[in-house]
């Protein structure tokens, strides 16, 4: 029997019992087939239902041992690369409305119960994911409410905002010493114990600013010195050209094309004043690279503007372009996460604890990544052939549905066709404007794919010998 993408996932995983590993493989698979479906329509069956729930109600370590054997996987994919970006973003499992899951917290909204869910997505710099690098599942202390932003001098332990730090030296750990690593993140990592942070040879941070920091600058007197900041200074560099990029989709707003002026500047950003009294802590040389509409958008939209702090060496406009283009690709954490819950429906499952609910975290996060590889994959490899993703059969089948004949073609199809068949069972029509399918049409793409493989495997699989 052929290895499935899921045992091969799951390769290094290490429950101490070898049918415990293959039933996440199993689990995995299932769930990927149908990521939409609930967990009993999922497994198909009472028993496949129960081993579910049993492996999620395992011995503590389960979901840890989980998400290692992806972070060595991902490990595997990233020597393929000489360089990865790890992408690092917090979310919220929001389980409001299952009050009998104990072990969860507050969230942001003090009504709100549920997870914080930290992750780092290590994908390459043309934006197709590898996989998880690192995970932080907590649950806030109820005796914590109101109290997390009082001292703003505690050390940075002490908050939640460790997190960052603890991702940038867990994703270094993971990702081979051969290859570098760019750590990308929005705002609120906007912290500079993260920027002085000691990093090994070829680590290096890209962060988009929020602070008007202090610099250390040079200047006629100490007066001047001593108001030097980071947005005036990156306004006042040099225009090195323009920059033409789609801007984001937001709620209220859809996607559209942006023109960004980028500037480039070194600055030495210096310690913050309550940090003074503490170990003296040096200035961190990094360059900021503002990238900004300087012509108010039609429509009333808000100009974009982003100012980025990077460890990186910024000496010119190809440079300072590649850094905003590493930017751009921070949003597929967005997606990762907008597929784990409202592709997967994490939150919905009624789970009783929050244990639980890590387990079937780390389960899930499996089949967000491979749809997101899936959808990613097939625009920037488009003529690879889909064996690397689909099994036999469920290519032979996809074809023949989409091509209508019951004979196979002699040799799989291209990766961005099989993609494009399968979003087109989901509802993708393809048109010449469409563009590239988007995971949502996959994902139910998919679940019709495994109902006709399913069909097809039963059809051609050869009749059972005689008894």
């Amino acid at each position: 029997m052929l290895e499935t993408w899921a045992a091969d996932e799951m390769r290094h995983l290490d429950l101490g019992d070898a049918r415990l590993n293959r039933r996440v493989a199993t689990l995995v698979e299932a769930l990927a087939a149908k990521p939409s479906a609930s967990v009993p329509e999922a497994c198909g069956t009472w028993a496949a239902t129960k081993g579910a729930y049993r492996l999620w109600d395992g011995p503590a370590g389960t979901a840890a041992a989980i998400r290692a054997a992806h972070v060595a996987r991902t490990a595997e994919r990233a020597r393929a690369h000489g360089m990865v970006l790890v992408i690092q973003d917090t979310t919220d499992l929001d389980v409001t409305h299952h009050p009998k899951t104990s072990g969860v917290g507050p969230l942001d909204h003090p009504r709100h119960r549920g997870l914080k869910v930290h992750s780092g997505l290590a994908a390459t710099p043309d934006g197709v994911p590898l996989g998880l690098v690192h995970q932080q599942v907590w649950a806030r202390d109820p005796d914590d409410l109101g109290q997390r932003h009082q001292r703003r001098d505690r050390a940075t332990a002490e908050k939640e905002s460790q997190r960052w730090l603890d991702a940038l030296v867990a994703s270094q750990a993971a990702v081979p010493a051969a290859v570098r690593v760019l750590t990308v993140a929005d705002r609120e990592a906007d912290i500079f114990d993260l920027f002085a942070l000691p990093r090994r040879p070829g680590s290096e941070l890209l962060i988009r600013a929020t602070h008007d920091r202090r610099l250390v600058a040079d200047a006629p007197d100490e007066a001047a010195a001593e108001a030097a900041r980071l947005w005036a200074t990156a306004r006042a560099a040099p225009a090195l050209g323009t920059l033409t990029i789609r801007g984001p989709r937001a709620d209220d707003r859809p996607a559209r094309a942006a023109t960004l002026t980028l500037r480039v500047a070194a600055v030495a950003v210096a310690p913050p004043r309550h940090r003074r009294g503490r170990a003296k802590l040096a200035p961190v040389p990094l360059r900021a690279v503002l990238a900004a509409e300087e012509e108010a958008p039609a429509g009333g939209a808000t100009p974009l503007c982003w100012l980025l702090l990077t460890t990186v060496p910024v000496d010119g406009f190809a440079a300072a372009v590649e850094c905003v283009r590493w930017y751009k690709i921070r949003w597929l954490i967005e997606r990762y996460h907008y597929v784990l819950k409202s592709g997967c429906h994490l939150e919905e499952l009624r789970l009783e604890t929050a244990a639980r609910l890590e387990c079937a975290l780390a389960t899930y996060c499996l089949v967000t990544w491979r749809l997101l590889w899936l959808t990613y994959a097939a625009r920037h490899d488009p003529d690879a052939p889909c064996d690397g993703a689909l099994a036999a059969h469920e290519w032979q089948a996809l074809a023949c549905t989409m091509l209508r004949t019951p004979v196979p073609p002699p040799e799989p199809p291209p990766l961005r066709q099989a993609v494009r068949w399968i979003a087109q069972l989901g509802g993708f029509l393809g048109r010449t404007h469409d563009g590239e399918p988007g995971v949502q049409t996959i994902w139910r793409g998919l679940r019709r794919l495994d109902d006709i493989a399913a069909t097809w495997l039963l059809l051609h699989s050869p009749p059972p010998g005689p008894t």
